[in-house]
């Protein structure tokens, strides 16, 4: 299982297939930005012209997209790359998108005969590029026993869901508790500096406490209190908030449909679009702290 198709090379995508050629993988790769195609091919990846030509010779193929709607058309479109691929090849979707999809792109590559794996994950950036990311499986088991080797390559932590559509699930649960978590840690800094305390201290003080979180360990939103994350970095980089609104939706239209009580998810969802709005689709979601300034 060491021909690789990646396809998707963006903030994720790219060093996630860099890992992969780190790992001793025969990897080729294709996106529709050339320059994220030549930086992968300077890194030791094969480039492609197409999707197609991408997974002709692969036993593995790995997408990484921005949505369900791009998921679907490449590999359920008039020139799907499911045909494209040998029978008993393994296809993983690491790309966010709502189950049902997930659950259908699966049932096509089924019946095809080959195998399939929805992964999305968890880890941010810097999760990519350091080779830790969470991967959050659903699937078979003959095709989750396939998946693991090769997303050991990229993630430190794997996890099994469930089937077809359970990876989806759990993801957005896990990312509808984050814009909650982000958005309280960032209301709760700014109450503190309102008052004259100094971020960094409540942040080692909070750290200590019971309102210790992943944010407050990993991804700091108050600019200058954390070194190397995106709100030191003028929130460039990282997770945008135009994709947490869209994991956010998910995790919306999920409750809806399971008739589920998510009133702090609809709090938070309803924050990330006021920020959107006012023109920072493409910061990073941790932004959100500037939303509670006073200026």
């Amino acid at each position: 299982m060491n021909k690789i198709a990646f396809i998707g090379l963006g903030n994720m995508g790219g060093p996630m297939a860099e890992n992969l050629i780190k790992s001793g993988m025969q990897v080729t790769v294709f996106d529709l930005v050339a320059e994220a195609v030549a930086s992968l091919k300077s890194k030791g990846a094969k480039a492609a012209a197409s999707a197609i030509e991408a997974v002709k010779d692969a036993n593995v193929v790995i997408t990484m997209l921005p949505a369900a709607k791009h998921v679907k058309s490449l590999y359920l479109g008039e020139q799907g790359l499911i045909e494209a691929t040998q029978p008993g090849t393994l296809l993983i979707d690491s790309s966010t998108i709502d189950a049902e999809s997930a659950r259908g792109v699966g049932e096509a590559v089924t019946a095809a005969g080959r195998l399939f794996v929805d992964a999305p994950v968890s880890g941010g950036t810097a999760g990519a590029q350091a080779g830790t990311l969470t991967f959050i499986m659903g699937g078979k088991e003959e095709a989750i026993a396939k998946a693991t080797p090769v997303l050991q390559c990229m993630g430190k932590n794997l996890f099994h869901a469930g089937d077809t559509g359970a990876g989806q699930v759990a993801k957005i649960c896990n990312n509808m508790l984050l814009a909650v978590l982000m958005a309280g840690t960032s209301e709760a800094l700014q109450l503190a500096i309102d008052n004259g305390l100094d971020p960094k201290v409540v942040s080692d003080i909070m750290l200590q406490s019971s309102g210790c979180n992943w944010t407050l360990q990993k991804y700091n939103p108050c600019p200058g209190v954390m070194e190397n994350v995106p709100a030191s970095k003028d929130y460039q980089g990282g997770f945008m908030v135009k994709l947490m609104n869209k994991d956010l939706t998910l995790a919306m239209n999920a409750a809806a449909n399971s008739e589920s009580s998510t009133p702090m998810a609809a709090t938070a969802q309803s924050l990330y679009k006021l920020h959107q709005n006012k023109g920072n689709a493409d910061k990073d979601f941790s932004s959100i702290f500037q939303l509670f300034g006073k200026s």
